[in-house]
């Protein structure tokens, strides 16, 4: 565990990013068809450069600026997600070259009627791991609400995911990693958060019970399975799982994402989950710093964890 809050709130941006990064090469690619992942690289789908991110982290930076400059607005967090699929804002590349087809989706219905609420689709065929890839400026901004208002945190954890992906699963999924990482960021210790009889997760369940599906997770799923069971899978479910799967028993944040994105198939995603995690718990300083050193377009990082740390 990383020494400071702050090392703790940074670490898990930064992770987010670096998992992303990592993935990016071999995003798609089916396990075992790449030779594994141990630093940045280029290729992957969108040809990007050793160190470049995703729309993982374009999304984080959107969702952290609207935090910041205007406080909690869910129509404002939709709006500056449509700056960056229409303008190629919050992108490292300056266009939008990756944005999956739920949040392509949402984004539309939201330009038509102004109001995220309603943009998503709440179907349960529709939950793409598209919120929990961002979420990390959630727990970082109101980790101040752990563990005194859980109710308040699981709220916002609930309203983050909305805008896009409005399924109870995805839902449940938010609320629950948002409860783990304001733990680890709050310092705590990871396998006391990770503990089905965790007593603020008991809390949680009394609040909004979670979906069984992430009810599972959270009851230990990701302990007792191991490949191909455990899968980089574009499914809010096995995604999370897979993430907590690479980083429950992992003996650094190296090793962590290294085993979640060396799944493949959805690999930037199920890094930058992992990364999330991993990063609020070893804390920036956990972070090797050739990839922190390495990272694509550092000060757009850094610019948002100003408006949220």
């Amino acid at each position: 565990m990383a020494g400071s809050e702050l090392d703790r709130k940074r670490g898990c941006l930064i992770g987010l990013a670096v998992g992303d990064a990592l993935g990016a090469a071999v995003e798609f690619k089916p396990p075992g068809s790449f030779t594994p992942v141990v630093d940045y690289r280029t290729g992957g789908p969108h040809r990007l450069a050793p160190g470049e991110w995703t729309d993982d982290t374009s999304m984080a930076l959107a969702l952290a600026d609207s935090i910041g400059q205007v406080g909690w607005d869910m129509n404002d967090q939709a709006k500056r997600y449509v700056s960056w699929m229409r303008e190629g804002k919050y992108s490292v590349t300056g266009t939008c070259f990756d944005i999956g087809i739920a949040t392509r989706s949402s984004l539309q219905r939201f330009i038509a009627s102004g109001d995220a609420e309603t943009s998503a689709s709440r179907d349960e065929y529709s939950s793409g791991n598209g919120s929990i890839m961002r979420l990390a400026p959630v727990p970082i901004r109101f980790a101040e609400y752990f563990p005194g208002q859980i109710d308040q945190l699981a709220r916002y954890a609930d309203e983050s995911s909305i805008p896009t992906h409005g399924s109870s699963l995805c839902l449940s999924a938010c609320r629950y990693m948002t409860l783990v990482l304001a733990g680890l960021i709050r310092g705590l210790d990871r396998d006391e958060v990770l503990d089905s009889d965790w007593p603020p997760l008991k809390e949680l369940q009394s609040i909004v019970p979670l979906a069984p599906q992430v009810a599972t997770v959270a009851n230990g799923s990701f302990r007792e399975l191991q490949p191909p069971e455990i899968e980089g899978s574009g499914f809010v479910v096995k995604s999370l799982e897979a993430a907590l799967w690479a980083f429950h028993d992992a003996a650094d944040f190296r090793e962590a994402v290294l085993k979640a994105v060396n799944l493949g198939d959805d690999a930037d995603t199920t890094g930058a989950v992992c990364g999330q995690f991993a990063g609020a718990f070893w804390g920036e300083s956990g972070i090797p710093q050739s990839w922190r050193d390495g990272l694509g377009k550092p000060e757009m990082i850094e610019k948002a964890l100003r408006s949220i740390v």
